[in-house]
């Protein structure tokens, strides 16, 4: 018998592996059922059942603490959605289309992640992350920046939607995040989030030019529950908004290239 074999068949270098063997598998096991603390059950396009798992199955709930005492419990119960949309055929895996107003039901482009409906906090003091400028006194725009305050904003249609009242930074990256705009007749008397990468900044015209969608649409944009504050929700509704017009703003945009 040669030196480290337990028996004539089997050594500590076969035992090595065969614990890794199993090391590795239970590994797997373990990283593929921690990944469904988010997004399962998932259901079924078909049939519109909402418990297919899949194996493994899924953990059991565990509450997780934050960095500023919150708490989030994962797996939890999803709020789930009927979406304006019908598949365009009767046979699995047809594409599904908009019944309604894409851009207002969050379909298509203009989809958006149900993420917390309570604003971001910045890690470090746990304060507001996005507001605007007249919130956080602390900061204001580079000398070198031009001054956004009463410039107007147009669609795509060149129609004059409103003007720029104010500017919303993030804290945590010093960066713009929003323009907040207050429209004009014959829009609603409110104001909305324009998010800084829509929006193309003229210095000669001293106007905001807006190519996702047309003047009138502005009226659409989904309202924010508080007037300084901006949840993690809202962010997404609102870019969605925005990003679905570049394909649901007229019919010409949805309709094929060739």
């Amino acid at each position: 018998m040669q030196t480290g074999a337990i028996t004539s068949h089997i050594d500590v270098a076969q035992l090595t592996l065969y614990a890794f063997w199993l090391f590795f598998a239970g590994l797997i096991f373990y990283l593929r059922r921690e990944d469904k603390r988010e997004g399962y059950p998932l259901v079924s396009d078909v049939l519109g059942e909402d418990n297919i798992v899949g194996y493994p199955p899924m953990p059991e709930p565990k509450t997780f603490v934050m960095k500023h005492g919150e708490q989030r419990m994962a797996p939890r119960a999803e709020e789930r959605e009927n979406p304006a949309i019908a598949p365009s055929g009767a046979w699995p895996g047809a594409p599904f289309v908009p019944t309604g107003n894409p851009m207002i039901d969050g379909v298509g482009a203009a989809s958006y992640a149900m993420r917390s409906n309570e604003p971001a906090l910045a890690f470090e003091d746990g304060k507001l992350m996005i507001v605007p400028l007249r919130v956080a006194h602390e900061y204001s725009l580079a000398s070198e920046d031009p001054e956004l305050i009463g410039w107007r904003v147009l669609g795509a249609d060149g129609v004059v939607a409103g003007t720029v009242v104010d500017v919303w930074i993030d804290r945590a990256e010093a960066v713009v995040r929003f323009l907040e705009v207050a429209l004009t007749a014959p829009l609603p008397t409110r104001t909305v989030l324009l998010p800084i990468g829509f929006g193309a900044l003229s210095r000669r015209g001293r106007e905001v030019r807006v190519g996702a969608i047309l003047g009138e649409q502005f009226g659409d944009v989904p309202a924010l529950q508080h007037a300084d504050q901006v949840s993690l929700r809202e962010e997404d509704r609102i870019s969605g908004y925005f990003a679905g017009g570049l394909l649901y703003a007229t019919p010409e945009r949805a309709e094929p290239l060739l």
